[in-house]
């Protein structure tokens, strides 16, 4: 069973920076591809940004591009996003996710993920 926890959620005004954290534990390899999604009141889960399992290659949703930046310490399998100039639509739950095997791509489908963490609220006032 693979568990993953993030953390670093919270209140930030637009314009600001934030760092989330998602730590993986139990049964794994660390060889499987890492993501983020979000997800608003209301509407579907949107892919945010994903990772190799390497770390080598990223790939960023359009509302991320540019924003948000991923990394991955496989010695603490730890991933982390860290968002700047944070906008009012960029509030929502954040989710870490993981894939059941390795990819020679970064996934960006939730279908791809099979392990997902409890979320972690990200609220951006205007």
């Amino acid at each position: 069973q693979v568990q993953l926890v993030e953390s670093g959620g919270g209140l930030v005004q637009a314009g600001g920076s934030l760092r989330l954290s998602c730590t993986a534990s139990g049964r794994t390899l660390s060889s499987t591809e890492m993501g983020w999604f979000r997800q608003a009141p209301g509407k579907e889960r949107e892919f945010v940004a994903g990772i190799r399992w390497t770390g080598a290659g990223t790939n960023y949703g359009d509302s991320a591009k540019g924003r948000f930046t991923l990394s991955r310490d496989t010695g603490k399998n730890t991933v982390y996003l860290q968002m700047n100039h944070l906008k009012p639509e960029d509030t929502a739950v954040y989710y870490c996710a993981a894939t059941p095997w390795a990819h020679t791509y970064v996934p960006t489908t939730r279908q791809e993920y099979a392990y997902w963490g409890q979320g972690t609220q990200v609220t951006v006032a205007s």
